[in-house]
């Protein structure tokens, strides 16, 4: 232990965030491990195979939780679910909007509002499993639950509700004493633990002979320019000239500052794809778990199947909204344009105050429309290629795009970090030397 306490005391604080972040990655995938009490995991593995549509996506995204049918099945969705209404009704509520304005308190509060509903979202969506493997037919013989009945429900909903409100602990405390954002790590480290899985699936359909090497090229060029256009999108940005005036030099002329506004292209970032990820889910889980025999029920859930061009459409919609929706709550164009006037920055040939609001606020729009577009390609075309192309991608455009995005900050937030230490080490050295001229 004192071994320990001496190498952890030699360590910086970024490698100390990154052990951290890395401790708390590998507590969340063998926490996916542990199985639901009473539960046949053989026999729900088994409603799981060959599944490539949106239950494989989800179980994707949690790292193969719901296949196996751990006490992390629901995994951080509840949570993503909450956020989204909460942030909804942010919008639209004048009390949660005075709330938010109110600064870190507000902002606590609003964190607890959102932990609250997931909790009973997840409390929902755990008791629809629990009902959906109780009444799911034998595999083999074999049912899904030993002894199905209250004490059975009862603590597997605890298990699955205490699953869920420790994932949201521990992303909480990645984003605080880790590095990059707890959520999306955890959603990255559950897509690249499958990766292998959908290799080996790969090498099989090649092996059978299923794959012909033209199709494997066109696969991997395929991912390879995805890539590429993810990498290229997450760093395009618009910048805006701003001016900062200085002082009258001798001869009577304004000497000015120049700096520059940058507007990501994509500002919303990896959320607009997985809130509509998330909504696009929850009507095959449901359709997965709760037997209905109405012919209207199942007409609604047939309207979200994978694949078909009514679910690529919403989802192209939903993606579209939730882009343009997280862009508003990340950038506030009037209080951007009066921090710029506060400080006697101003757009060139743009006036100080509401002109300014207004053309930041175009700005952004045709910004956010050729994200949306990227986001779009990124998100639906495999889905097309893979359903009506017959192009046998093992991995989804939103996937590709939630782990790039997620390296990709980051490697940005390390970077900030470094440049703040770096710049933070520069100034105590200088306050040093004044003192001991001093």
């Amino acid at each position: 232990m004192k071994f320990l306490k001496n190498i952890f005391s030699n360590l910086t604080d970024l490698q100390k965030r990154i052990l951290f972040t890395l401790g708390a990655l590998i507590v969340y995938r063998i926490g996916s491990f542990i199985p639901l009490p009473g539960v046949n995991a053989s026999a729900v593995l088994h409603l799981f195979n060959g599944d490539n549509g949106i239950m494989g996506m989800f179980d994707m995204f949690s790292g193969g939780s719901l296949s196996r049918m751990s006490v992390l099945a629901l995994n951080i969705f509840p949570y993503i679910s909450a956020s989204i209404v909460i942030q909804l009704l942010t919008a639209t509520s004048k009390s949660l909007t005075d709330l938010r304005k109110e600064g870190e308190s507000g902002r606590i509060k609003i964190n607890q509002y959102t932990r609250y509903l997931a909790v009973l979202l997840a409390v929902v969506q755990g008791w629809a499993v629990v009902r959906g493997l109780e009444s799911m037919a034998p595999v083999n013989g074999i049912s899904a639950v030993a002894n199905p009945g209250f004490a059975f429900e009862l603590s597997a909903i605890v298990a699955l509700v205490g699953g869920t409100v420790f994932i949201m602990w521990l992303a909480e405390q990645v984003t605080a004493r880790g590095v990059g954002q707890g959520a999306s790590l955890l959603i990255f480290a559950g897509i690249v633990a499958e990766v292998p899985g959908g290799i080996a699936k790969l090498f099989s359909l090649i092996r059978v002979g299923q794959m012909s090497p033209a199709m494997i090229a066109l696969v991997l060029g395929f991912v390879v320019g995805i890539v590429a256009l993810i990498a290229f999108m997450e760093q395009a940005q618009r910048r805006i000239q701003i001016l900062y005036p200085r002082q009258a030099m001798a001869n009577g002329a304004m000497n000015t500052n120049v700096s520059y506004l940058p507007i990501k292209i994509n500002m919303s970032g990896v959320m607009g794809p997985v809130f509509a990820s998330s909504i696009m889910m929850l009507p095959a889980f449901v359709q997965r778990f709760v037997q209905s025999d109405n012919l209207m029920v199942q007409n609604i859930l047939g309207f979200f199947t994978y694949g078909t061009w009514s679910y690529m459409v919403l989802f192209t919609l939903l993606i579209g909204f939730f882009a343009y929706f997280q862009t508003a709550v990340v950038f506030n164009s009037e209080e951007t344009s009066t921090n710029l006037k506060n400080a006697g920055g101003y757009i060139p040939g743009v006036r100080p105050g509401e002109a300014t609001m207004h053309y930041l606020d175009d700005i952004v729009s045709r910004t956010t429309a050729i994200g949306v577009v990227y986001l779009i390609v990124v998100c639906v075309l495999p889905i097309l290629l893979n359903t009506h192309g017959k192009m046998p991608l093992m991995i989804g455009g939103t996937s590709v795009l939630i782990v790039a995005g997620v390296v990709l900050d980051t490697m940005n937030q390390i970077k900030s970090y470094l440049v703040e230490k770096q710049y933070t080490g520069v100034v105590t050295n200088t306050q040093k030397k004044g003192r001991f001229r001093n």
